[in-house]
């Protein structure tokens, strides 16, 4: 018998979209609200248990438009590409995403807290990036995974976004992060316009299990 509520556990983790368009742009976020998500996030197994993971958040204007600005610059041409190569494929839910990422990144300044989940790499860690880069993002994504599931059970979302990260210099030049953290992603957050969110259409299980062997 589970200790937990299955029904309310299972529809926050079935629940908790990318939230692009219905980011709420006028709505503050305070402060405690952010903090209180990022120490759920300490929780998140990291390898070795190093909790090498470190957090950038960006709310100050100026910052906030000029971050944006890179994000746009390193996003364009991607988004452009993949939203012109679903129109050729007729792929409608393909051509929604698209159109939901470049209304982003045409918003990203109106977004009112930025996020960039960062974490500390060691010169001796890129030395086998077959093994090291699992174990890297291994120890930063479950902790951003359960910061957005936190945000997501406080009527908040957000979207993992890396496109930012083709001009990444220029983000650790704005905002003074050292040459031994790496960012990771960047995390738009603000309060969601509504909450009834619904699980997504995924392919079936069994076309992607594979129970023993391949």
């Amino acid at each position: 018998m589970s200790v937990y509520d299955l029904a309310v556990t299972d529809a926050l983790l079935t629940t908790t979209r990318a939230v692009r368009k219905r980011l709420d742009l006028t709505r503050p976020v305070p402060e405690d609200v952010i903090r209180e998500c990022l120490e759920i996030s300490l929780q998140a197994p990291t390898g070795a248990n190093q909790q090498s993971w470190r957090w950038v958040v960006v709310t100050d204007n100026e910052k906030r438009r000029a971050l944006a600005e890179i994000y746009r610059k390193g996003a364009d041409e991607y988004l452009f590409d993949g939203y012109r190569q679903a129109e050729a494929d007729g792929d409608a839910q393909q051509i929604r995403i698209f159109d939901s990422a470049r209304y982003l990144s045409e918003h990203m300044a109106d977004v009112p807290v930025l996020i960039l989940p960062c974490i500390q790499v060691l010169p001796n860690m890129l030395e086998d990036p077959d093994i090291m880069w699992p174990s890297v993002l291994g120890s930063i994504l479950p902790a951003m995974w359960s910061f957005q599931l936190a945000l997501r059970a406080r009527g908040l979302g957000s979207t993992y976004t890396t496109l930012h990260l083709n001009c990444a210099t220029e983000a650790a030049n704005l905002l003074g992060i050292p040459d031994d953290i790496k960012q990771t992603g960047l995390l738009p957050v603000a309060y969601t316009l509504g909450t009834d969110f619904k699980p997504a259409k995924r392919r079936p299980l069994d076309d992607v299990l594979h129970w023993n062997s391949w």
